[in-house]
């Protein structure tokens, strides 16, 4: 079967997907439009797209005839593609969850701690050829250990993010899910109401999916629950936080600052955003290492040779 990877791999990625299929790689920085989503469903057996791939309900309806026979997205999250749109035609969809779950939580460590103790204004400091020396009372920024962390999604990687705050740095955990959770291997404490829990977090970190159900939950009522003294962390979706609110907010000074790895409308991210000093900004980095991107593309490539062996989907979405 002829497979379409939409952007270019690992290294050994690639090889054991040009050894199983008949694969051509795209390097598409913006990744494919919704005309070459389109023209993809209409070329390919197999796809296997990523991020920023529009795969719209518009691309499926333009594609005709309509060739794609599976979707493996490289990911956990998969909300460009329509999955229901997918299900219509008749195209099964598959994602990567776990092999990035531990990944994705030390980045929420990275930002938790470089937003707590202003770890960018520092190191822009020494780059800038500011710095004139150790002060007492330089960047002096809040304590890590004993605070309040927030989650917001009690997933797989929600987990693993309240792990390391609870054994790493011995904070107190909260939690905010849509379903109860009865179990964990650390003490924490569901709270029902959102603004109840982001009233008690020092730390509020966003581990929800992506997609329509989650878009815009966080914006300006839930900052304000946040109040001055306390960070927001993203490492989920950009679009589940309403980036004006939390603009107008970071502005106010209702909250303390934030330390974002994703962006609503990625890759593009606001000059307002960049000016803050208060504000981390990563690109994207959650997954970004050598392990955990090529477990990635060989999980998406188990479900193609299940598909292809005609056996059941590991990771079926829809």
């Amino acid at each position: 079967m002829k497979l379409l990877v939409t952007r270019r791999m690992t290294a050994s990625a690639e090889r054991s997907l040009a050894a199983r299929f008949d694969a051509d790689f795209e390097d598409v920085l913006e990744g494919l439009s919704e005309e070459q989503a389109a023209r993809a469903l209409q070329d390919y057996d197999l796809i296997l797209p990523t991020l920023g791939d529009r795969f719209t309900a518009a691309a499926f309806a333009a594609a005709k005839p309509l060739r794609c026979k599976l979707i493996a997205n490289f990911g956990a999250g998969y909300n460009h593609i329509d999955s229901a749109a997918a299900a219509a035609h008749g195209v099964p969809v598959t994602n990567t969850p776990g092999v990035v779950t531990d990944a994705t939580a030390d980045i929420a460590m990275t930002l938790i701690l470089m937003a707590a103790r202003r770890a960018g204004e520092g190191e822009r400091l020494v780059r800038s050829g500011g710095w004139t020396g150790w002060q007492p009372t330089q960047l002096l920024g809040t304590q890590v250990s004993g605070k309040t962390v927030g989650i917001i999604g009690m997933g797989r990687i929600g987990k693993a993010i309240a792990q390391r705050c609870h054994y790493g740095f011995g904070m107190r955990v909260v939690f905010f899910n849509r379903s109860p959770v009865t179990a964990t291997d650390f003490p924490a404490e569901q709270i029902p109401n959102l603004h109840d829990m982001l009233a008690e977090a020092d730390f509020a970190v966003v581990a929800v999916p992506g997609g329509a159900g989650t878009r815009h939950l966080i914006g300006a009522a839930e900052l304000d629950r946040l109040g001055p003294s306390s960070h927001l962390i993203n490492i989920a979706r950009g679009d589940v936080v309403e980036e004006a609110a939390l603009i107008t907010a970071l502005a106010a000074g209702k909250i303390a600052g934030a330390g974002l790895d994703v962006y609503e409308r990625e890759p593009l991210v606001p000059d307002a955003l960049k000016a803050f000093e208060n504000v981390t900004l990563l690109p994207h980095l959650g997954t970004a290492t050598e392990e955990v991107r090529t477990a990635m593309a060989m999980r998406a490539m188990a479900n193609l040779v299940a598909f292809v062996d005609g056996q059941p989907l590991p990771d079926r979405v829809n």
